[in-house]
């Protein structure tokens, strides 16, 4: 069976929720003159974003700290650098920052300050992801195997047993691993698991190395020369690993959670291959909304805590979705739809663990 995008659609069923809860979203725009992309906030937050960690950068390297600070500095550099992709580079790569096209498409390649790519990782993330949520074998998001299991139709490997213990090492770890190795992969292979890439232009070639070379440079290469070759390695796993922490649990407590759904790619029925429930009604089955009543959260996470608002409208920015969210509960209600939702951030990372321990015990079939 091909597993091309372009071939599988989805059910008409349920298409009642979609439009009404479109229509109740546009009226609450429309009504109170608010446009759907960022505002004063989301500005006030790129400057931050963009502003705070070059000076922490430079005031590393220039201001004459001991050692234990100068790793304070860069495990904080890495938080706003996952601070930058929840607010900007996420935003921009769905087009939700601006109204404007070439802004949007300036602001994504804050993709590129954070050592990744934001040609690849729109295909990934905004064609992929967002298209088939939680559906084993072509969402890329819960394809980790073998060292992470996240649904009952993947295979089972033994090592999966403690996958809840060393899955925040692997967390970690990993946008050191998008920067030197899942990137690459990709590129060179021109796929993303197992679904072919857009063609790159020349300039999107040029924006690929260029900011890979200026990265390296930036964050190991500065590093040894100031501080010598291990600390400045130790520096740059200190950046990483406060990075791929945040960024991997945020969108984990999103999708990998208990109560939240999972299809399998591999049962679709030819020629028909469809999922079995509408597009609007899968999004909110496979998502999971956390924390939505802290500040904090919704502030620093860019709204992520309202996974299931940014999957149901990916082209309307972050800060509107604590009011969104007030008319998607109601729809809910009244279609008589599973909305998932934990109330604090803890409270979700301890329902994740979970759900990764039921997936290292192939015995247990998880709800």
């Amino acid at each position: 069976m091909s597993q091309s995008p372009n071939r599988i659609a989805f059910s008409n069923n349920g298409n009642a929720f979609q439009s009404e809860l479109r229509q109740r979203i546009d009226a609450y725009f429309t009504q109170n003159n608010i446009s759907k992309t960022g505002n004063f906030l989301l500005w006030t937050k790129t400057f931050l974003a963009l502003t705070i960690p070059p000076a922490l950068l430079a005031y590393s390297f220039l201001g004459g700290l001991p050692m234990w600070a100068n790793y304070t500095i860069f495990a904080f550099i890495g938080v706003m650098h996952a601070f930058t992709g929840f607010n900007v580079m996420h935003d921009a790569c769905h087009g939700s920052f601006s109204n404007s096209l070439w802004v949007n498409k300036l602001f994504s390649h804050s993709m590129e300050l954070l050592g990744s790519s934001a040609h690849i990782w729109k295909f990934k993330h905004n064609v992929l992801h967002h298209t088939w949520t939680n559906v084993d074998g072509i969402d890329d998001d819960i394809a980790k195997s073998p060292m992470l299991r996240h649904c009952n139709s993947q295979a089972y490997k033994p090592i999966q047993k403690y996958q809840h213990v060393y899955m925040f090492l692997l967390y970690g770890i990993s946008t050191i691993w998008w920067m030197f190795g899942n990137d690459l992969i990709k590129y060179f292979k021109k796929e993303v698991n197992a679904q072919p890439m857009p063609k790159m232009s020349t300039v999107d070639h040029l924006i690929f190395w260029g900011f890979k070379l200026l990265y390296a440079v930036t964050y190991v290469v500065l590093p040894i020369a100031f501080f010598g070759v291990l600390h400045g390695i130790l520096l740059f796993v200190t950046l990483h690993f406060a990075l791929g922490l945040l960024l991997s649990l945020v969108f984990q407590m999103a999708h990998a959670v208990e109560g939240v759904h999972f299809e399998d790619f591999n049962e679709y029925d030819a020629p028909q291959e469809k999922i079995p429930n509408e597009w609007a009604i899968h999004q909110v089955l496979t998502t999971n909304n956390f924390a939505t009543k802290s500040w904090l959260a919704t502030f620093f996470m860019g709204g992520l805590n309202f996974q299931v608002e940014h999957h149901l409208f990916p082209n309307i920015s972050h800060v509107h979705y604590p009011k969104m969210n007030e008319i998607l509960k109601e729809l809910c209600v009244k279609y008589n739809i599973q909305y998932n939702e934990i109330p604090t951030f803890w409270q979700s990372v301890v329902s994740h663990i979970r759900w990764m321990k039921a997936m290292g015990t192939p015995q247990l079939q998880a709800a």
